[in-house]
């Protein structure tokens, strides 16, 4: 599967890199108006289960629409949206977990220097856990929250990679940033 799965993510990840690249110069800043998604992979989970192995990585995606400018418009209130998906698994038992984590997100950004945009945030959502017919429990859903701070740096005006360290799903994440 994952043979298959990553020259399709490649495939995507560069279409969207070409569409960005032609988009006419804008401000790297976030600003009120400014729409951007991010797509990244985490390293490490807070999501775990005792005697219970990462099986897939956390990997997410989120939205956000920056909807106030403040301080002279070098401040910036965004809201958005966050998906995130992690598997575990367990061998002794034969069973297997997934982990589904969405919800609304809020983000406080600063821009500090030019081509960096920093911010801090939280989300609160939901977490879906659907286990595999051999689990002795069923599935369930509950509550789910974050805690993070984050950067992007912006190599064209509509292209960023970005880095986020927090409390929430995992501790540490980093991906691309696309600006539209």
């Amino acid at each position: 599967m994952k043979k298959v799965l990553f020259p399709k993510i490649l495939v995507v990840v560069l279409v969207l890199c070409s569409v960005n690249l032609s988009i006419s110069a804008q401000d790297d800043a976030f600003s009120r108006g400014d729409k951007v998604a991010q797509f990244g992979v985490g390293l490490g989970s807070f999501i775990t289960y005792t005697g219970y192995s990462t099986k897939i990585p956390p990997i997410n995606g989120s939205i956000e629409l920056g909807i106030i400018d403040l301080l002279d418009g070098k401040a910036t209130i965004g809201v958005g949206g966050y998906l995130a998906h992690t598997s575990s698994k367990n061998k002794i038992l034969d069973d297997s977990v997934m982990d589904f984590i969405i919800g609304p997100r809020g983000t406080f950004h600063y821009q500090f220097v030019d081509k960096l945009d920093t911010y801090a945030g939280f989300m609160v959502g939901g977490d879906i856990v659907i286990k595999s017919k051999n689990s002795p429990l069923g599935s369930a859903t509950d509550v789910a929250f974050a805690t993070f701070a984050g950067a992007r740096y912006y190599i064209t005006s509509g292209f960023a990679v970005y880095g986020e360290f927090g409390f929430g799903v995992t501790p540490l994440q980093f991906g691309l940033a696309f600006k539209f």
